[in-house]
């Protein structure tokens, strides 16, 4: 039965079927080969797998990151970025790592501040004489960030799927995208050195003091998220209706730049994308129900216990699969369906299930910047008039750093759990 299940499931994929449809099919198909279930368990695993209230943040924050960057706030990060980093040689690829820093604090999503910042920077590193293939791929590595940097939609998958504290994972989160941060912007400085990308002149003090007035707004969106949710005032998902609210309040009444017409719009998109991830998550409800009900996890756990009992061993080859699974499935597709299988593992070898959250999330993420199905590389590709292969190969020693780091976090799992 199994083996049926997942070679339906991946010939759907080849095929090019949506994941989701490739769980569902994959799944009812070995149902009405192997079992005499009746086919209302396939609807009643798939709405059981929803009704969870902690999913409820998925479209609020959804909402709040499309309000923000609707609010134009990309171009006042970036011009906040360039008062602190400018200066320094390539200092416009490191305003790129840092204004995707502070905007994955406020959109959650990395395809959202790859295509936010990019419009901006990519333009701005060409007239600086860039190469575009370069402005890219820093902007498509930087645009991770947006998964890593609390809030992130992929944690609250996570937490979901996983039954650990949303807010654990938030707080835990925070340590490593600073590492990651200062990983990237080591990469930008030694590429700028290599290549003669040069600096900028220091803004004068008082447009830089207007910048950053102009700029607390924003900044204070994550600030009320997280402040919230650590000070007990309110859960995760009463924050994501909190960010909604104000991103409505300092869209139409600060900015001024959002109408009705750009609200409805934005309400739309986040129908489609929240209906796109739920669906998910039904579907691979019953596709992972089957799995548990043959056991699949638990052998899994008992093959990697049995092949090394040693977490740091164990947890390599997850991240050889976890880099692997990520050229081919969305992030939160592999969320979804790699945390139920791992579980077991994590909790036979005592793993903090914290740490192996944000671990699991940084180590999925790295797919948007790997092809075939690296989302981040065709949005920033498609900012340039490169071609994707050229972008692809100055990703290279941002894919070595990613990969780089994840090993030094398995070493030191101390820093992607502070509740550990």
């Amino acid at each position: 039965m199994v083996i049926t299940l997942f070679l339906a499931f991946f010939v759907l994929i080849v095929l090019g079927v949506p994941i989701a449809f490739a769980l569902a099919a994959a799944s009812i198909l070995s149902l009405y080969l192997f079992t005499d279930m009746p086919m209302l368990l396939v609807v009643q695993r798939m709405y059981s797998g929803l009704d969870v209230f902690a999913l409820m943040a998925i479209p609020l924050f959804l909402f709040s990151g499309y309000l923000m960057s609707e609010a134009k706030i990309s171009d006042r990060l970036v011009a906040l970025a360039s008062v602190f980093l400018g200066r320094f040689k390539g200092g416009l690829s490191l305003v790129a790592t840092g204004s995707s820093a502070i905007f994955g604090a406020i959109s959650g999503s990395a395809n959202a501040t790859t295509a936010a910042i990019g419009s901006v920077m990519i333009p701005a590193m060409a007239k600086r004489g860039y190469d575009q293939a370069d402005s890219a791929a820093v902007v498509a590595a930087s645009g991770i960030l947006g998964l890593v940097v609390p809030p992130s939609i992929t944690m609250v998958l996570y937490g979901v799927v996983a039954g650990v504290s949303i807010g654990d994972l938030f707080l835990s989160g925070i340590i490593p995208a600073l590492i990651i941060s200062l990983g990237l912007m080591g990469v930008n400085y030694y590429t700028a050195h290599r290549k003669g990308y040069l600096g900028g002149e220091p803004i004068p003090r008082r447009e830089a003091v207007q910048i950053f007035r102009d700029s607390l707004i924003a900044l204070a969106m994550p600030m009320i998220i997280l402040g919230g949710i650590y000070s007990g005032a309110f859960t995760p998902t009463e924050s994501a209706a909190i960010a909604s609210a104000y991103g409505l309040l300092v869209g139409f009444f600060w900015y001024r730049n959002l109408n009705g017409k750009s609200v409805f719009s934005i309400s739309k998109k986040t129908v489609e994308v929240t209906a796109t991830i739920l669906f998910l998550i039904g579907t691979s409800n019953i596709f992972t129900y089957i799995l548990t009900s043959e056991n699949v996890p638990q052998t899994l756990a008992a093959g990697l216990i049995g092949f090394s009992e040693s977490p740091l061993v164990i947890m390599l080859i997850i991240l050889a699969m976890l880099l692997f699974l990520g050229t081919f499935l969305d992030n939160v597709a592999a969320i979804i369906l790699i945390t139920p299988t791992l579980m077991p593992v994590v909790h036979s070898l005592g793993i903090d299930p914290i740490f192996f959250g944000v671990f699991i999330v940084i180590a999925v993420a790295v797919g948007q910047i790997t092809p075939p199905v690296g989302l981040n590389l065709f949005i920033a590709t498609n900012l340039t008039d490169r071609r994707f292969e050229d972008v692809c190969r100055s990703t290279v020693p941002y894919l070595f750093l990613y990969t780089a780091l994840l090993v030094f976090f398995i070493f030191t799992p101390g820093l992607l759990s502070v509740f550990g």
